[in-house]
């Protein structure tokens, strides 16, 4: 019957669905044209002749970091868009040696990163962003993690083409979300060169390898049809010792239509994670804090290499289809069918340490067999319009996503450990039956926007409303849950561009996040399934843009709170709704993408998050960030080619729960960078496309704890080592 609904829905989602997010079609940079420009009427002023200009301009290739696309849907100069968004370009990836989303986003600011370490449990992107949780879109659409556990999709950033980091709640535009905002990804789509490529290897520390491999072209002459495939063969030994992760990889893509008026690109993805290291840690005593025998070592491993899995199939296909009607309004339609496939089997240690055993670590085993299928379409309109003095650029959309997930879970206690003398080939009993749902959930979405400009004023206006429907079956209790709310969202914002390149501006948006869980307001006489949790956000601030110049400076303060969260009532299996968090915070970030040769990147942060349920900061969230990367290339001379660079991260001591001596406070840390590159072509002529490279993360290998988990009521107490020194180096052949 899924099927049936799948194979029913697609087919009128071509018709009734889609978004226009980024560019149409991606290539290699400095590549640009304009397209469709009209002629200014004869009594235009020279300015409004300019801005008629900007509006037309269609990017053919790598969009420079001072625009994006995540905060309007549209591409839009970061200077106009009325809301913080960070950009990490495919450029900035490859000079710091990025294999990981936890990687790309470390120098932005707001970001709590590494929550499980950095060098431990990188099967998944978990960092905060403004104190919270965010979620991730690929290509415009949402990537759906598992309702129930661990069936999360993870994007090998080598096949993107950029990350946009959107900041605050942004549910008008895109539904359920996080108040803290959300990450944009762009895959590598086929471009307009006639034909391109390039094959990197890397190998490094802790026996990493990697082959990368990218080509594409004109699969016909004139390029009416083009093509792009991209792969890559990956693997590396984590940092703990007897665990380690491999990866096998392909995307192949095909657009339609050249540079014609109507185009379709088709996109596909095989990703297969045979093993991914391991998702446990180290216990508080013994890290953060010293045990009676001192400090467990970094490489410390607390699971069994005979009971260690963690396999993930993930296989996609999306369509992105555009028409331009005519030069004012426009049509775009995309959707993603993806299916995700997981194998998790772990012994963990359960956080403490055996009574009157002080060497002695307690552990746990859980295993879960897990599959999820998603789709997800989003389809718009957009269009120019004028009335009277005020441009409009307007945009109407509808977007629908559907999952069906099914998990069974298991849980058992697994025999304790002596840290001195650990034995990873323990047998282990069967494992009980802990859990086993099937959870199918929709979401419908119908939403606008009007972006009004009167001269060099910029206001813009988003309003949606969506309609929510989850049914979750317990197979091993029997009981059913459903969820149907419908929410209003909406956004509104100012902005003021001076021709001196200064913007002021100003926004309040708002978001929803369905929750699970069961909730009571009679001390427990009836229950009912959670409403969704509700965000808002004021954010005030300044960018300056130096003209003519790629550099762009942003300072951001903003006012955070979700509220509808749940708050549990003792332990008797239900919650209130009466909980609430408030975000308060400051962002300063700095970016030079490629000025006199040299590229910065720049971020200052502090901010406050607070639970109003427990009077303490949120579990996890840090006091802030600074970071600063910069890296030159040498235009001339002998040295002509030589690119070298670095980096310093700083993170804000961040809040880890409530232990059993009191609050939990995660030290304040620092570590640096490093990168190295040169292109061989101005070495030798016959060297010409060879290019090579190393990149260092903590360079001094400090040793320090990156975040910690700690629940007095439940004597559990767990924290995560950082990442260790990690250097690699890697030789490329581009054409």
């Amino acid at each position: 019957m899924q099927r049936s609904r799948i194979i029913y829905v697609i087919p009128l989602s071509l018709l009734t669905s889609g978004t226009a997010l980024a560019a149409d079609t991606k290539g290699k940079s400095g590549q640009a044209r304009v397209v469709g420009t009209s002629q200014a009427k004869p009594t235009a002023t020279k300015s409004q002749t300019r801005a008629t200009q900007i509006e037309k301009l269609e990017i053919r290739g790598r969009r420079p970091s001072t625009i994006a696309s995540s905060a309007t849907k549209t591409d839009t100069p970061l200077i106009e868009t009325a809301q913080s968004v960070t950009v990490v370009t495919r450029n900035e990836m490859d000079i710091r040696g990025v294999l990981s989303l936890n990687q790309a986003v470390r120098y932005a600011a707001g970001i709590t990163p590494d929550l499980r370490g950095g060098g431990v449990g990188t099967r998944y992107d978990q960092f905060l962003l403004r104190g919270f949780m965010i979620p991730t879109f690929l290509d415009g659409l949402k990537l759906q993690d598992s309702p129930t556990g661990y069936a999360v999709a993870q994007t090998d950033t080598s096949r993107l083409d950029r990350v946009e980091i959107l900041k605050g709640p942004a549910s008008a535009l895109y539904g359920q979300s996080s108040p803290g905002g959300l990450a944009a990804l762009s895959s590598k789509l086929p471009t307009n060169q006639r034909s391109y490529g390039g094959i990197n290897t890397t190998g490094g520390m802790f026996d990493l390898y990697r082959v990368d491999a990218d080509v594409g072209g004109y699969a016909t002459d004139n390029g009416f049809v083009r093509y792009r495939i991209y792969g890559t063969v990956n693997g590396q030994h984590s940092q703990l010792s007897r665990t380690g992760s491999r990866r096998f990889s392909i995307s192949p893509s095909f657009t339609f239509g050249g540079d014609g008026p109507t185009t379709l690109t088709l996109l596909g993805n095989y990703q297969y994670d045979p093993e991914n290291g391991t998702y446990g840690g180290v216990p508080l005593v013994g890290s953060l804090k010293p045990a009676p025998f001192g400090y467990l070592p970094r490489n410390f491993y607390d699971g069994d290499t005979s009971f260690e899995k963690f396999n993930r199939k993930h296989g996609a296909i999306t369509y992105i289809f555009n028409h331009r009607f005519n030069d004012d309004w426009s049509f775009t339609s995309r959707g993603r069918y993806d299916d995700i496939k997981t194998q998790y089997r772990s012994v963990y240690d359960s956080g403490y340490y055996v009574t009157d055993e002080p060497t002695t670590l307690a552990r746990s085993a859980i295993a879960t067999n897990e599959h999820a299928r998603n789709l997800a379409f989003d389809s718009q309109f957009k269009g120019k319009v004028r009335t009277g003095p005020l441009r409009h650029t307007m945009m109407f959309g509808f977007d629908y996503m559907q999952q069906s997930a099914t998990e069974t879970g298991f849980y058992g206690s697994a025999a304790d450990m002596d840290v001195f003398h650990p034995n990873y080939h323990m047998a282990y009993p069967t494992l009980d039956p802990w859990v086993s749902y099937k959870t199918d959930s929709h979401q419908a979405g119908v939403y606008g926007q009007d972006e009004i400009r009167w001269r060099r004023l910029i206001l813009t206006g988003s309003l949606r409303n969506d309609w929510y429907r989850s049914h979750q079956t317990d197979r091993l209790a029997g009981g059913t849950t459903n969820e149907s709310p419908s929410q209003i969202t909406w956004r509104a914002s100012g902005l003021y561009h001076f021709n001196f390149g200064l913007s002021p501006y100003v926004s309040y948006s708002t978001s929803f996040q369905p929750q699970s869980g069961l909730v009571s307001n009679d001390g427990g006489k009836t229950l009912r399934q959670a409403d969704p949790s509700l965000g808002k956000q004021l954010e005030g601030g300044v960018k300056y843009q130096i003209p003519g110049t790629p550099i762009l400076l942003t300072a951001a303060g903003f006012h955070i709170e979700q509220s509808n969260v749940l708050v549990a009532v003792g332990n008797y299996g239900y919650n209130t709704q009466s909980g609430k968090v408030h975000s308060d915070g400051f962002e300063f970030e700095a970016h030079v993408e490629a000025f006199k040769n040299l590229m910065i990147t720049a971020a200052v942060s502090t901010q406050k998050v607070k639970d109003d349920s427990t009077g303490k900061p949120l579990i996890q969230s840090g006091r802030g960030n600074a970071s600063l990367f910069a890296f030159y290339t040498v235009p001339k001379g002998q040295a002509k080619g030589l690119g070298f660079g670095g980096g310093m991260r700083y993170t804000s001591k961040s809040y880890g729960g409530e232990a059993s001596y009191g609050s939990v406070w995660v030290p304040q840390y620092a570590v640096f960078d490093a990168s190295l590159r040169y292109d061989l072509g101005n070495a030798s002529r016959s060297l010409r496309g060879w290019t090579v490279g190393a990149s260092v993360r903590n360079l001094f290998d400090k040793n320090f704890v990156a975040n910690c988990l700690a629940y007095a009521s439940y004597g559990q107490e767990f924290c995560y080592y950082g990442e260790r020194r990690n250097a690699q180096a890697n030789i490329g052949f581009n054409w």
